[in-house]
């Protein structure tokens, strides 16, 4: 069988243990196109788990952009049938509504699956579709989002609700690539909805898949890259994905319980027959990461002032760190109890009780916080445009973590 002429022409041959090699295409879409049109075909030849040698290799990992693809359309199918016996039981897969499956996806971007479950039941109680979601005061939204952090997602939440009551009459489009259009939403969060909600064959590669397709192909490429996600997402649409929605959940399930990102249970994997690093024993080393820049540290002193009406607060600036989401007063570096009476002696304060002093930390992507917090009460004066917290403003997590009561 051959295919295609000129540079990239494609002389597929079976070698050693079934490896399908060739010369290669020009893009990604080319070759897609290729697999499509000779499925039957790539389907006699299974998936050579051996490494490649070469220069390209580091150690018994595989580094070359070449990967060793796996065309064997029924290697996902231990996958499938351990799902089937072992999901989780969670409230946004008891539904196929595709604003519930997209608030849902949203919400567990960086946060774990067990603290979004009442967060969700809340979220959904005060906005059950999209035209409340667009109707909704920001101020309002952002404390339904209160504790989740990462704020700038709930106002792409809003931000793409009114873009679908607007331009869509309140319905989510079905396909990837218009998903991809709306604000807020990406590749990962477009093939999830796509799939989830719509049963449409698209794949959502996330840390979890890049992670365990890493150890499943022994791909010692760096996961951080657009690259590798994207060549992730081409190796899946390779497969026949009839069942994309729950594959998908699949993985998120397999990273979750077993292919871990330390200690994986391989012993317990569904896919353990056909890992390429279990069998070369290079699981504990993948998936490879260049290591991030240090975050940079910052040294404040938070004052937690309660008066008879309430803990002060003020509003953050509307742009940089956490934009227009209320806080503490606080001043860089460290100061000392003395240093801290005085300044709230400029402020027109006087402290009723002794100062309780204790630190707390919050770290953000980039920056970590080390906080040295000041508890006192103290009068009813307000200073430099701050109010009384009345419970109803959104205070993000690190000024949350300031109160007393978690002293």
């Amino acid at each position: 069988m051959k295919t295609g002429g000129g540079l990239f022409a494609f002389a597929p041959v079976k070698t050693g243990r079934g490896a399908v090699r060739g010369i290669g295409f020009p893009d990604l879409e080319a070759r897609h196109a290729f697999i499509q049109r000779h499925r039957s075909a790539l389907r006699r030849f299974p998936r050579s788990t051996e490494p490649r040698p070469g220069k390209n290799t580091y150690g018994n990992i595989q580094k070359s952009g070449r990967i060793c693809y796996n065309y064997n359309m029924d290697e996902f199918a231990p996958l499938l049938a351990w799902y089937d016996n072992n999901k989780r039981d969670l409230p946004w897969r008891r539904t196929r509504d595709p604003y519930r499956v997209w608030v849902s996806e949203i919400m567990l971007q960086q946060t774990r699956a067990g603290a979004v479950i009442p967060y969700y039941e809340r979220f959904f109680e005060a906005l059950p579709d999209v035209s409340a979601l667009a109707a909704c005061p920001e101020e309002r939204l952002l404390k339904l989002w209160e504790g989740l952090g990462y704020y700038s997602r709930a106002r792409n939440l809003k931000k793409c609700a009114e873009t679908l009551v607007r331009e869509y009459g309140g319905r989510f489009p079905e396909d990837a690539d218009s998903l991809k259009k709306l604000p807020g939403i990406g590749a990962y969060t477009a093939g999830a909805i796509a799939s989830i909600a719509f049963g449409k064959p698209e794949p959502a590669v996330d840390g979890n898949v890049l992670r365990i397709l890493a150890r499943f192909r022994n791909d010692g490429r760096n996961v951080l890259e657009a690259q590798t996600a994207e060549d992730c997402r081409a190796f899946l649409r390779a497969h026949e994905l009839s069942r994309a929605g729950d594959l998908n959940q699949a993985f998120m399930d397999l990273g979750t319980l077993i292919c871990l990102p330390k200690s994986p249970q391989c012993a317990l994997c569904p896919l353990r027959n056909g890992c390429a690093a279990e069998k070369a024993g290079t699981q504990d080393a993948l998936p490879y990461r260049e290591k991030p820049k240090p975050r940079r540290k910052e040294q404040l002193t938070v004052f937690c002032l309660q008066t008879d009406r309430g803990l002060i607060i003020r509003r953050r600036p509307a742009t940089g760190l956490l934009p227009g989401l209320f806080e503490f007063p606080h001043v860089p570096g460290r100061l000392t109890a003395a240093e801290a009476l005085a300044y709230l002696s400029e402020r027109g304060l006087g402290p009723r009780t002794e100062l309780m002093q204790y630190e707390r930390r919050h770290v953000f992507t980039h920056i970590e916080w080390e906080m040295h917090v000041v508890y006192c009460r103290t009068d009813d004066v307000l200073f430099e445009d701050c109010l009384f917290y009345t419970g109803e403003e959104p205070l993000p997590t690190a000024f949350l973590k300031c109160l007393p009561e978690k002293a």
